[in-house]
């Protein structure tokens, strides 16, 4: 069995209820065993002038695949209404994969861990709550130390 974390985001629409619906789409078409954070409301990152985003992580237990997991993730972005028409542009959904058991994937269109983990307030947020000890595999430093290492000043508050 697989363990992997997800981080949801949005910024568009009915934030909440796209979070919940990404949540529905990952229990059918990934796992239903899972963990989820708290929802956390942040300032938008790498764009400032976007609206503010609401974040949570899932923690899911799997026998799928890393690359079958993203590709059922993009699935599922795509059915909410995704588009990918600018970079850190605003989004109905976004979906990552942020850790995948202790693995290291680094193949095209799949980098795992996730490799702006480190430097982003409103992933290690809710991840922190979920796994505080667990160890990033390159970095070898838990999400709590990752968090107290942050220089991420964007203000993350927990709904």
């Amino acid at each position: 069995m697989n363990n992997v974390f997800l981080l949801l985001g949005s910024n568009m629409g009915d934030r909440k209820e796209y979070l919940q619906q990404a949540v529905l789409h990952i229990s059918f078409d990934v796992s239903p065993d899972m963990r989820i954070s708290s929802v956390y409301e942040t300032q938008s990152w790498g764009k400032v002038d976007e609206p503010d985003y609401l974040n949570m992580v899932v923690e899911v237990k799997t026998d799928l695949s890393a690359q079958t997991i993203l590709d059922k993730i993009l699935s599922i972005e795509q059915v909410m209404g995704r588009k990918r028409e600018e970079k850190w542009g605003s989004r109905t959904i976004d979906i990552d994969i942020l850790y995948y058991n202790n693995d290291i994937i680094d193949t095209p269109g799949l980098s795992i861990p996730h490799p702006q983990l480190q430097n982003r307030a409103f992933t290690l947020a809710p991840l922190v709550e979920l796994a505080p000890n667990f160890i990033h595999p390159v970095l070898k430093k838990t999400n709590l130390q990752l968090k107290k290492d942050l220089k991420d000043n964007l203000i993350v508050k927990k709904l």
